[in-house]
């Protein structure tokens, strides 16, 4: 295979979220790498899980999605949330820890694919435990060395306490995109030091201190934000009608990359964004297949 860089990586958290309902596959990279993989580009889910019922049935159905993947078994139980709905209808997350996709291990065909990795997208919370926060590392640094067109996007993704701001500043460091929503902004600005501003100014700052290609900033139905050094795209978000918002995030990012990679504008690119993630809200589950004029 030709080492030139034309693949696009989701790294990180690959469980199941056990509702009352039953069991559903969760975690935003395979999300963000199925939803590339939908523009025509190739991309690869990279992960793990465990030797057992759990980790078999995500591998199989990936798989079946066609969705590229790298997710070694490893000796940990495949990473499960338990998601309870307390009397007020409210759901509760417990995350459970030192699983599978704590435990990235970092091998040489992971290397080999961060060579040919054209762009990554990483968040938070795969990088609670040491060791997969070092496989991630790592695969930044290699991607970094391999050529500095890479795209690098941290979508930050805030979940329970498992960050720190030692992990979100160097992660910052690391990207050249940073995509979070309006909660995790106020977070973010008050663990950083700047609170007392709106958003926007947040915004310009962050863009400006970590030297940044992009910022992009989700603001719910109150729309969402570009920021690139001296311009701001701003698209309102569509009314649509909601199955559920599970994995939409993920389809906004996804969309995005893509069409930045295919050569379309900031613009162009973020409106695109925003109607395919609007489209993933009106169909259940994370994965929907999507029509051809988000696509084309």
């Amino acid at each position: 295979m030709e080492n030139k860089a034309n693949v696009v990586v989701g790294m990180g958290e690959a469980l199941w979220d056990v509702l009352p309902e039953g069991k559903k596959i969760g975690g935003a990279p395979a999300n963000f790498a199925y939803h590339v993989s939908q523009f025509g580009l190739p991309s690869t889910v990279v992960s793990a899980v465990g030797d057992d019922a759990l980790g078999h049935e995500i591998i199989e159905n990936f798989t079946s999605k066609g969705l590229n993947q790298l997710i070694p078994t490893v000796p940990y139980p495949t990473g499960t949330v338990q998601v309870e709905i307390d009397p007020a209808g409210v759901p509760q997350y417990d995350i459970k820890e030192n699983v599978a996709w704590d435990n990235i291990p970092w091998t040489t065909q992971l290397e080999d694919l961060a060579r040919r990795t054209r762009a990554v997208c990483f968040g938070s919370l795969a990088q609670r435990n040491i060791v997969s926060r070092q496989t991630i590392g790592r695969f930044l640094d290699t991607m970094a060395a391999a050529g500095d067109d890479r795209l690098i996007v941290f979508d930050i993704n805030l979940r329970q306490s498992f960050y720190t701001k030692e992990i979100l500043c160097e992660s910052t460091k690391r990207c050249n995109i940073l995509k979070i929503n309006d909660e995790e902004l106020v977070t973010v600005s008050r663990m950083f030091g700047y609170p007392g501003i709106d958003l926007q100014d947040k915004c310009w700052i962050l863009l400006g201190k970590y030297n940044l290609k992009m910022l992009i900033l989700t603001c719910g139905i109150n729309g969402s934000y570009v920021f690139t050094p001296g311009c701001v795209s701003f698209q309102p978000t569509p009314v649509v009608e909601v199955a559920d918002t599970v994995g939409a995030g993920d389809s906004f990012t996804a969309a995005f990359i893509a069409c930045i990679l295919r050569g379309m504008s900031v613009a162009e690119a973020h409106a695109r964004a925003v109607r395919t993630s609007a489209f993933v809200c009106t169909r259940p589950g994370a994965m929907p297949i999507l029509p051809r004029e988000l696509t084309d």
